[in-house]
């Protein structure tokens, strides 16, 4: 005789699918109050560590980078957090230094927008937010720009960091996007110092003369990122790229 047949061998197999479906949230619901408690040890742990450190993270450009790789290899952005400003506000107390860097950051890219129409390169940008910091506002180096950049995404006003072909790295704070023609003018322009004729990009991208010079007519006309010099000394007409020259200001 077939045992395990009809009813009773069903209701049998029921009792043992919610015994394991039992089991298993058991066991789900143990792991993850093991994490919440690991994660609150870490926490606690990081915290301490902030506290005690505070002072080096905000001040030495160093000891701050190794604090973020630190962060970055155990998986915590500490942007990211239940409230603005991430675990640096929640945790370190660092919120206000990030959010005033923030600040001096829009504060260098509206008073250089008229002369670079919004673009500005990162080299300039830092050496300006540092001489605005002064000798007491500690190191800054560009990753804690980037950083900040990114607490400034949420205003809508376009701030973003572009990386160009060759890697260099550009600040955009107006909200609008490069083409592929304006950034690859930029590309030529960062090395040649900001000055760029029709003739490189013909050489150098391989475009025809007009459209080498239809793209750099609308960067004077219709984005404000060139200037036009109609009295150059060696073409007659250049055009300078405003984020790629050099300031003494």
């Amino acid at each position: 005789m077939r045992r395990g047949v009809g009813l009773a061998a069903f209701d049998r197999q029921q009792q043992s699918n919610r015994s394991f479906a039992q089991l298993s949230s058991q066991l789900s619901q143990a792991q993850v109050d093991n994490l919440h408690a690991q994660l609150n040890q870490f926490r606690t742990a990081l915290a301490r560590f902030a506290t005690t450190h505070r002072d080096s993270i905000r001040k030495d450009a160093a000891f701050r980078h190794a604090f973020q790789q630190m962060c970055s290899s155990i998986g915590v952005d500490p942007l990211a957090g239940p409230r603005k400003g991430g675990w640096w506000a929640e945790m370190l107390g660092l919120g206000d230094w990030q959010y005033e860097l923030g600040v001096q950051i829009v504060d260098v890219c509206v008073s250089t927008r008229e002369r670079n129409g919004g673009l500005i390169e990162m080299d300039e940008l830092l050496r300006l937010v540092r001489k605005l910091r002064g000798v007491g506002g500690g190191q800054v180096t560009e990753e804690d720009v980037v950083r900040s950049i990114k607490t400034l995404q949420p205003l809508g006003g376009g701030y973003e960091v572009i990386v160009l072909s060759d890697s260099r790295k550009l600040v955009r704070s107006v909200p609008k996007e490069l083409d592929e023609d304006q950034a690859a003018i930029l590309a030529v322009a960062q090395q040649e110092g900001g000055r760029i004729v029709a003739d490189m990009l013909v050489a150098r991208k391989g475009w025809t003369h007009n459209r080498a010079k239809t793209a750099l007519d609308n960067m004077v006309l219709r984005d404000g990122l060139c200037w036009l010099d109609e009295q150059d000394e060696f073409s007659g007409t250049a055009y300078w790229v405003t984020s790629a020259m050099k300031w003494d200001v």
